[in-house]
């Protein structure tokens, strides 16, 4: 009888083990092509414009509170033309924030160039919505509570842009050929880029944590 509950114990584990390196090749094999553009640690390979103070590095996460800034990533000399963009984000309540897209370093101002997702739950100046491919395609339904971790998630292929909330889309626009720009001030479509976090103004506070890309091959 111990000879046989020994033998169940060292088959039941056998079984753990398998199942548990079954589901870690499983996420490994779902993770196949992403590459983690912030180490949680450091601003290696991301560079802030003006008032840096709105930028704080605390426990894993670059948490916006502050004047108006921007953090570019800078940490590849390749342009993004199609690819998948994951951050998670978390806002407090009467926040504003962003994600843009197919962006350059500038070194004041609301970004010119790219496309931005909208980071925005109870923001009550401004109806577009978390989601929102800000000015094209505007979300005005709240998808999101604040104080609640999300992932946003931007797919640009060819000239198609998809955005989605924890896999929920919310965005999927087409982008017309010969699109002109969107104002003297701001293109607001389609090229390559890099990418951009937003600091909106001191009443803001937005956390951005594990943000990672996986490059797509052009069509």
């Amino acid at each position: 009888m111990m000879r046989s509950r020994a033998m169940c114990s060292l088959l039941g584990a056998a079984l753990v083990l398998s199942v548990g390196f079954s589901l870690a090749a499983d996420k490994n094999a779902d993770e196949e092509g992403w590459v983690t553009i912030f180490d949680g640690e450091s601003l290696d390979g991301w560079k802030i414009n003006e008032n840096s103070e709105t930028w704080e590095l605390m426990d894993g996460m670059l948490v916006a509170n502050g004047d108006r800034s921007h953090i570019f990533y800078v940490g590849d000399d390749r342009p993004f033309d199609d690819f998948e963009l994951k951050v998670d984000v978390k806002t407090e309540e009467n926040s504003n924030g962003g994600i843009y897209f197919h962006t350059r370093y500038q070194q004041t101002g609301w970004p010119k160039y790219g496309h931005e997702a909208q980071v925005n739950n109870t923001y009550a100046a401004d109806p577009k919505k978390s989601g929102s491919l800000y000015g094209v395609v505007d979300v005005t339904e709240q998808h999101i509570e604040d104080g609640e971790w999300w992932t946003q998630h931007v797919i640009v292929k060819g000239r198609r842009i998809t955005i989605k909330l924890n896999d929920e889309v919310v965005v999927d626009y087409e982008e017309p050929e010969g699109k002109e720009a969107f104002s003297e001030d701001f293109e607001r479509r389609l090229g390559s880029g890099t990418f951009a976090l937003q600091g909106h103004d001191p009443g803001s506070t937005v956390y951005y944590r594990n943000i990672r890309v996986k490059r797509l091959e052009a069509e």
